[in-house]
């Protein structure tokens, strides 16, 4: 009961923050800050390309030697229904951040289904170990404090790729801290379970994305390009708007990951199997015609 007073009080302070103006300009602000300090670097869209290159290759070999043996060893160990209910559960503590943000972006309408999609499996579906919400029809609306960050001005920036993290980009990569404290391991413990939700909670998504990380082996030339447009492609999506956005630097708004951070790498095949290996973000160049 505490956890849901506390998720309701962050929603009406979101509702809050959203009708303010001064809120609504902080991604630009940003920005303006930003492009100081990197210049032209940080409004381009792969200008650390041969660092990344070195660090997907890095988080490549640990999934290879790690992260995929763990996985593969799990999903033939914990019964289907078992890991569908744990993926409910991560995925409940997802949908309470999601309608934070989307109430801080001005999505209402969006924010309040979430809140209540929150609230229906937090009671009825058991602590959101059962699903009962979309069958309601109250579906998920995942959002972070990166769409926040696009919503309120603020551009996409230059791709980048972190160790473990995976693919993001500059805002995405602020924005990281913030999406952090609302992940499983923060939200409910401080001490040393910490570790031990959060490596259970990238275990079970990386097991999930097995069958597609199998698929993609056989389909992309570059690994790091194809992750790369569909990581972008997959995070300019929103949803209950129909507004498609390119994340290409310049004005605009975008950006992402997952419930827990640090399950990026680990997600990223679901965002590549998501999208056409045909499909290219536009050109940096198109962000000065928008």
């Amino acid at each position: 009961m505490s956890r849901l007073i506390h998720w309701f009080a962050l929603m009406l302070l979101a509702a809050s923050l959203a009708g303010c103006q001064t809120v609504k300009g902080v991604g630009t602000r940003i920005d303006r800050a930003l492009d100081k300090v990197m210049g032209s670097k940080g409004q381009r869209l792969d200008p650390w390309e041969e660092w990344n290159r070195k660090v997907f290759a890095f988080n490549e070999k640990l999934d290879e030697n790690v992260l995929k043996p763990v996985a593969t060893a799990y999903s033939e160990v914990v019964p289907s229904p078992i890991r569908t209910g744990i993926d409910n559960f991560f995925g409940n503590i997802g949908d309470a951040w999601s309608a934070v943000n989307l109430l801080l972006q001005g999505r209402f309408k969006a924010g309040i289904e979430q809140g209540m999609r929150f609230a229906v499996n937090s009671t009825l579906g058991l602590a959101g170990v059962l699903d009962i919400a979309t069958e309601a029809g109250l579906e998920k609306n995942s959002q972070d404090f990166g769409k926040t960050l696009g919503k309120w001005g603020m551009s996409t920036g230059a791709y980048v790729v972190w160790p473990v993290f995976g693919p993001s980009s500059v805002r995405d990569s602020i924005a990281l801290p913030v999406d952090w404290q609302a992940s499983p391991g923060v939200v409910f413990d401080d001490g040393k379970k910490k570790v031990g939700i959060t490596a259970l909670s990238l275990i079970n998504t990386r097991a999930n994305f097995l069958r597609a990380g199998e698929m993609l082996e056989g389909i992309a030339l570059d690994k790091y390009t194809f992750y790369r447009d569909a990581y972008l492609q997959r995070r300019g999506s929103f949803d209950d708007d129909e507004d498609v956005e390119v994340l290409v630097p310049g004005n605009g708004a975008s950006a992402p990951a997952a419930a827990a951070p640090a399950a990026a790498a680990a997600s990223a095949p679901e965002a590549a199997a998501s999208e056409p290996a045909e499909k290219k973000p536009a050109e940096p160049a198109s962000a000065a015609s928008r």
